[in-house]
């Protein structure tokens, strides 16, 4: 393959289309063209060429004048950019794709809400199940018996009798203000 390569001779560059295409390939002679109609072509070709030239001083100068209406307007690029957004994202919400979508979503939405809510009511009877099985209701009256130990039985005496003993029933000696015990005297 290399040596059907080397027999042909391969341009250094690929020639530009459009302005610099005259420049880039000259007007040679073509042997399916005559003098004369490749000089029409290369005449042809710069007129093109200059009218593009043309045609981009106007764009140019178009788009200058555009700038300058958008100042006086108070049209900010942030503006500019803000109302293509909510202009693409108004066609991406009109859109079929969009449309379809959203439905299949919120179907999977509805599908997924009433999984979980089956799956809880199975976990609710599951739990009732386990609550009704003897083992669970020896633990639950051993722990409401542990709860009845723990809890203090209340007392028929007034709140004042409550606070002035302690809990084996001895009644507090109260310390006039203002005294110390020996290891209580301020520094």
């Amino acid at each position: 393959m290399e040596e059907a390569d080397q027999g042909t001779q391969r341009p250094d560059f690929i020639p530009e289309v459009g302005e610099d295409a005259v420049d880039a390939v000259p007007c040679s002679p073509c042997t399916a063209l005559t003098e004369k109609e490749q000089a029409d072509l290369c005449s042809e070709l710069a007129k093109v060429e200059d009218e593009i030239q043309t045609l981009s001083q106007v764009l140019a100068a178009k788009e200058k004048q555009v700038a300058e209406i958008k100042r006086k307007l108070g049209i900010t690029p942030l503006n500019e950019f803000k109302q293509n957004l909510s202009k693409g994202w108004q066609e991406v919400t009109t859109s079929t794709a969009y449309k379809v979508t959203s439905e299949t979503l919120s179907q999977v939405g509805q599908k997924a809400t009433t999984a979980f809510s089956s799956v809880g009511s199975a976990i609710t009877r599951k739990l009732e199940d386990v609550r009704n099985t003897p083992t669970f209701k020896s633990f639950e009256e051993k722990v409401e018996t542990l709860k009845t130990k723990m809890s203090p039985t209340p007392s028929t005496g007034d709140i004042e009798e409550v606070s002035d003993s302690t809990p084996d029933g001895e009644p507090v000696v109260k310390q006039p203000e203002g005294t110390f015990l020996p290891d209580q005297q301020p520094h």
